[in-house]
């Protein structure tokens, strides 16, 4: 009898836990999807008025961290309440407005609007593949953030080196690299809500929002590269 009602109540557990998870994610897919708004905003905003070219490369680099670093301590300490919601689009706002510099370079080309439905469209696919195999991948990956942590740390650094070096070889070097490794952390994160390991939605969608971020801004910038065409 004892089993018994051991072996029921493991199942009702297990059944809550694995609905809780799904809750989790299910939010996290809706304030991702809400999120796009704001992004969006923020770049028609920034492309229209060309404000972050009038700042210049220096000064809207040092804007954009501490701007996006602030902000996102803000999303942090606010997380468990529904100000980390307005945060979290705040924040998105102001990412979408640090992409406009980007955007109206690659805008500059013939073929720009094209290029910018295909960086959208690659990193939709990108994003849908790695949710996909999320749900497949039945072995442990929470060593694997390590080590992308590490990665991502070591990218920023040398492109914080190539400011001064200006190497387009590096450049290059280091736009493929963004590409595989916030592709690699966007299945990381996702795995992260699927395993239980993230708990709260809101945290789990500024995660997954930065991979997706960086697997755009990257995609987008090789496309321009080398498929931009001039006037």
């Amino acid at each position: 009898m004892n089993e018994s009602l051991q072996n029921q109540y493991g199942a009702a557990y297990g059944s809550a836990l694995a609905s809780d998870r799904q809750r989790v994610l299910r939010n996290t897919y809706w304030l991702l999807a809400l999120s796009m708004v704001p992004t969006v905003l923020g770049a028609w905003i920034g492309v229209s008025t060309g404000i972050m070219a009038k700042m210049g490369f220096g000064l809207s680099t040092l804007i954009f961290f501490v701007g996006a670093f602030g902000l996102m301590f803000v999303v942090e300490k606010t997380k468990n309440s529904s100000t980390g919601v307005v945060a979290l689009l705040g924040f998105t706002f102001f990412m979408g407005l640090m992409l406009s510099r980007l955007l109206a370079q690659i805008l500059g080309f013939k073929n720009g609007a094209g290029l910018i439905m295909t960086a959208f469209g690659g990193t939709a696919a990108i994003f849908f593949a790695m949710a996909s195999l999320a749900t497949v991948i039945k072995r442990d990956l929470s060593g694997l953030g390590k080590f992308l942590f590490v990665g991502a740390i070591i990218m920023l650094v040398a492109g914080v080196v190539n400011m001064f070096l200006q190497s387009s070889a590096l450049m290059l070097t280091l736009l493929v690299l963004s590409m595989a490794v916030f592709s690699a952390f966007m299945l990381y994160d996702i795995k992260r809500v699927l395993d239980g390991g993230e708990t709260n939605y809101i945290s789990a969608t500024l995660a997954i929002y930065l991979d997706l971020y960086n697997v755009f801004q990257s995609l987008l910038s090789l496309l321009g590269i080398f498929g931009g065409e001039r006037d």
